[in-house]
């Protein structure tokens, strides 16, 4: 019976592939489903054989823990030089679509609270 071993919606490409690779790499047996057209699906790596999970379960924590502390480790560099992405830069770079999610946020409160407000007469 097929077992979930590793969720791909919202994982980087880069990380996907280190996956596949490492799998490869140990004979693990797996396959891949896609989040489909509507990306509503399940887009995650299966392995075929289950008695194959706590070698695979092992191989990918040692892994995402050594991938965790690179990352963190090239954070703080950038950090430590002053070259890493901010929030302000990340505004400048697309501010019309700040903007909307600003904008998006509001009317939401907006709508959550008027019932609120016009309970009171203020709305």
């Amino acid at each position: 019976m097929a077992v979930l071993l590793f969720r791909l919606n919202g994982v980087p490409e880069d990380e996907a592939d280190d996956v596949r690779r490492l799998l490869n790499e140990h004979g693990i047996n797996f396959y891949e489903t896609h989040a489909g057209r509507f990306g509503i699906s399940l887009a995650a790596i299966w392995l075929r054989d289950e008695s194959q999970q706590a070698t695979a379960r092992e191989l990918l924590d040692t892994y995402q823990e050594a991938r965790r502390q690179r990352v963190r480790e090239e954070y703080e560099a950038l950090r430590r030089t002053g070259r890493h992405e901010t929030c302000w830069q990340r505004f400048g770079e697309n501010p019309v679509r700040f903007l909307l999610y600003v904008g998006g946020i509001l009317f939401i409160l907006y709508l959550s609270l008027m019932p609120f407000f016009s309970l009171r007469g203020i709305g």
